[in-house]
């Protein structure tokens, strides 16, 4: 997935963006409010991590602009308070989810993946598709009695793919999806991911279909 970082501690953000990337995210940095609505001009993202006290201004506002925007992307907002009121007013502006800092970077991983299954209408991690299962929680694919690991990009192609099965996606979406404005993207980069994926759903009832000069798309047998 593709996450816009909004937090001007450099530190914080160099730690949350390289754990991020570690799951295979692809994760833009805005250290103002002004850099963040460039950004998401620019972009789409799946989930804004934002800090409510920014140099600029109030992440609150920002939100609360976003949301009577009608965009409905997805907020965990990043907060030095801990007090009920001020987690309860977030929520209401229209934020999915709250943590309060200093924080673990294992409940932020677990919240971005809860947040992210709600916003899918997903109720657990695991997907069941065309002979294999999908659980995106311990990174695996189940073909019949073999479990296989994924590694992080991986994991998130397969997402990507399985977000809409049938649908055809281009290269350059992919390449946006699955890395940040930061990274030096090789030119067969996506199709090195694509052919590994490909691999892992040997003997399943999926294919991984590449249409030359349009894209890929997950189809069954």
């Amino acid at each position: 997935m593709r996450f816009l970082l909004v937090e001007d501690s450099d530190d914080l953000a160099a730690s949350v963006a390289s754990r991020l990337a570690m799951d295979g995210h692809g994760v833009d940095r805005a250290a103002t409010l002004a850099e963040a609505r460039e950004f998401l001009e620019s972009a789409p993202y799946d989930l804004i991590l934002l800090d409510i006290s920014m140099p600029d201004g109030d992440g609150r506002d920002f939100l609360a602009r976003e949301r009577g925007a009608r965009r409905e992307t997805p907020v965990i907002m990043m907060t030095a308070s801990a007090s009920v009121g001020d987690r309860v007013s977030t929520l209401d502006q229209g934020a999915d989810d709250y943590i309060t800092k200093p924080f673990d970077f294992a409940e932020l991983q677990a919240r971005c993946r809860a947040v992210l299954r709600r916003h899918a209408g997903a109720a657990d991690s695991r997907r069941h598709y065309a002979g294999f299962i999908f659980d995106a929680l311990s990174a695996t694919i189940t073909v019949g009695d073999e479990l296989r690991e994924l590694r992080a990009r991986e994991l998130r192609l397969l997402e990507i793919l399985l977000s809409r099965p049938g649908q055809t996606f281009s290269k350059p979406h992919l390449i946006d999806r699955l890395f940040s404005f930061d990274e030096e993207v090789s030119d067969n980069a996506i199709e090195v991911y694509v052919g590994r994926l490909r691999r892992k759903l040997d003997g399943s009832g999926a294919r991984l279909e590449t249409l030359r000069g349009v894209g890929y798309r997950l189809i069954p047998e």
